[in-house]
């Protein structure tokens, strides 16, 4: 284990920050000039169980000092399955968490040997991150940011990588009541209503008394969609503000298109606690989250990876190998397709990435993640990655004069990444649940074939469960249904 590591807080000048469209902001403000300090101020850093630098990450103790991903090497890059091979005790589609976790977690302590494919040119799922050619560590499919209650997934994840504490704490640009722009912390607390409603909130207790004013409850006692909800949660000027406009950029349906129990979650903070998360295990992999999956499968001989390897093709085409049982990570409807059922419905995220160069104190914006809830914005929220505690060391020592960001836009168009969740889809899953049962040979593991949205702590202990069972009845098969974990985040 490492020596702690020291997180600076970051300094403040007076230039102003920038928006979108490149010109100043209306609110006055200033920009860090260094990134955005990765743990919250005291006492609620105090909350996060991870306090150093910890987690072991056995490639780089084996000598590998590159801050890259790994090559993969021509053999698994080749999606050819000729040279894998010919049985396997599992064949699993789908490089992300759930086949990672099941791939190792068989081989390490039943020694059976896996055959991992995927149809994409890496392993890693939407976890895969890389450094860009101008040195910055980015994330392919949106910010991840690994939080957990769960001990044994910590306990567990920390084998692979090592780990650094981060706070995530959001930001988002929103218009006061006078029309002003205000930079804010979201999920809103007590200096989120005193910026917007020129409010002069001081403790907790006064935070309660604004929102007991301002909630509306539902007209039948118990919210029907997700405005009530809302408006019961939260009231509505924090709705109008933050809400409403955010959620139908989101799902392209307003609160009141939505299951009530969409918005039920909505937080309330009475607190000055601005963390994003609440988790007692909040942090950072080091080298990326890409290093996780490298220490989990290419390290193994009992593990064959090979990506650009479409599992449809190669089963139509009859190139898979002997297996005693198929782990399926995919969408569920994908593979009953023959069966002639509708697809399920799913959002899916677009990334507009734009390298800035030299932007005032050397970043974009005032933080990580800064959401824009307002309906004249298209785009729901900009990442700029050089604010990541788990930079490269080029970025870290102020090499790297440019900054790279990403304006999210939510489509239902594009690779799936959140179920959409009304009674109508999750009546059709319910059917396609029914079909999967009754494959007897074929575990169905994850978000996309469960239809729920997991968190990647759900995702590994959900794997770790369905290993448990292989133990304990020889067969992999859940634990508990995907909905009895709770939800997942979901879009932010």
């Amino acid at each position: 284990w490492l020596k702690p590591c020291r997180l600076d807080r970051a300094r403040v000048s007076t230039a102003a920050p920038r928006h979108p469209s490149g010109a100043p902001p209306s609110e006055s403000g200033t920009m860090p000039e260094g990134p955005f300090p990765a743990r919250a101020p005291s006492p609620w850093a105090e909350l996060n169980k991870v306090t150093e630098v910890c987690g072991h990450d056995a490639i780089f103790k084996e000598g590998v000092t590159t801050e890259h991903p790994l090559e993969l090497g021509a053999e698994v890059s080749s999606g050819d399955l000729s040279t894998a091979p010919a049985e396997v005790d599992l064949l699993i589609v789908g490089a992300g968490l759930s086949g990672a976790v099941l791939a190792e977690r068989c081989s390490k302590e039943l020694g059976m040997s896996s055959l991992v494919i995927d149809k994409r040119d890496h392993i890693g799922g939407n976890c895969f991150d890389y450094v860009d050619e101008h040195g910055i560590r980015a994330s392919k499919y949106g910010a991840h940011l690994f939080h957990t209650n769960f001990e044994r997934v910590w306990q567990y994840i920390t084998q692979f990588s090592e780990w650094m504490p981060y706070d995530h704490r959001v930001r988002g640009r929103v218009p006061d009541k006078d029309g002003a722009e205000k930079v804010v912390p979201i999920p809103p607390v007590q200096a989120t209503v005193n910026a917007l409603f020129a409010e002069n909130i001081t403790s907790d207790a006064e935070m309660q008394a604004w929102y007991d004013k301002q909630r509306v409850p539902a007209p039948t006692g118990e919210a029907t969609n997700g405005e009530e909800a809302a408006l019961s949660r939260v009231g509505p000027l924090l709705y109008e503000k933050i809400f409403k406009h955010y959620t139908k950029k989101q799902w392209d349906k307003y609160p009141a298109e939505l299951d009530a129990s969409v918005l039920m979650r909505l937080p309330c903070r009475t607190s000055t606690d601005e963390r994003y998360f609440g988790d007692q295990w909040q942090a950072l992999p080091t080298r990326g989250y890409t290093r996780i999956f490298e220490n989990m499968l290419l390290r193994d001989p009992k593990i064959t990876v090979r990506v650009n390897c479409d599992f449809f093709k190669e089963r139509e085409g009859g190139r898979l190998p002997k297996y005693s049982m198929l782990v399926y990570t995919g969408p569920i409807d994908s593979y009953f397709a023959q069966v002639g059922m509708p697809k399920l419905e799913y959002r899916s995220l677009h990334f507009e990435e734009k390298y800035v160069e030299e932007p005032d104190q050397g970043f974009f914006q005032e933080a990580m993640v800064v959401n824009y809830p307002s309906p004249d914005v298209p785009f729901t929220r900009i990442v700029e990655y050089k604010h990541m505690g788990n930079q490269t060391d080029a970025v870290k020592r102020g090499e790297v004069k440019g900054s790279l960001i990403a304006k999210e836009t939510s489509s239902d168009v594009g690779e799936p990444y959140y179920p959409v969740p009304n009674k109508q889809n999750q009546d059709l899953y319910e059917k396609y649940r029914l079909l999967a049962e009754a494959e007897s040979e074929v575990c169905f593991v994850g978000r996309l074939a469960s239809y729920k949205y997991f968190n990647m702590d759900q995702a590994i202990l959900n794997a770790l469960e369905i290993y448990d069972s292989l133990k304990e009845t020889g067969k992999l098969q859940p634990k508990r249904r995907p909905e009895d974990f709770g939800p997942g985040d979901g879009p932010k």
